[in-house]
């Protein structure tokens, strides 16, 4: 029976939880995550985790937070001042906002502290620092295709 290499793209239905048991994500309900096996649509730690299963395989990865979405960066966490802000907006901590970077990207952050002039804003994605748990149940793969080179 065929196993999942790099290249191929696959279905797989995944249930992930942090190390408290806390569910961050799960398919259930949804249609399977489809992706390229190797091509870095999904964290390094899920894309290695699904290397060698076939189709109907069951089976559940820990995948440590530098597999996964990387350290929380200091640096990402930032001052922001309240004038800033559109006078309707009275942010609250817990709060996402998405910001825009002065070049077009944007980007979500989290209020995580309220002073009296500047708002304390984490633009850490919301998984840094976080150990992840999948479970994962392959339903399919699709391997691209090979030329023959044999005449």
């Amino acid at each position: 029976m065929q196993q999942v290499t790099k290249g191929d793209t696959i279905q797989v239905h995944y249930h992930g939880t942090l190390s408290n048991g806390e569910v961050f994500d799960s398919s259930t309900g949804r249609a399977p995550l489809e992706f390229e096996v190797g091509s870095g649509m999904v964290i390094p730690g899920f894309d290695n985790g699904v290397l060698g299963m076939k189709v109907g395989d069951k089976k559940t990865i820990n995948i440590p937070f530098m597999e996964a979405y990387g350290p929380k960066q200091p640096e990402m966490i930032v001052e922001f001042p309240k004038t800033q802000f559109p006078p309707d907006l009275n942010p609250e901590v817990g709060m996402a906002l998405t910001m825009n970077n002065g070049q077009g990207q944007q980007f979500q952050v989290i209020v995580v502290e309220l002073k009296e002039e500047v708002v304390v804003l984490d633009a850490n994605h919301a998984l840094a620092g976080q150990d992840l748990t999948f479970d994962l149940e392959l339903v399919g793969i699709d391997s691209p295709s090979k030329i023959i080179t044999e005449f």
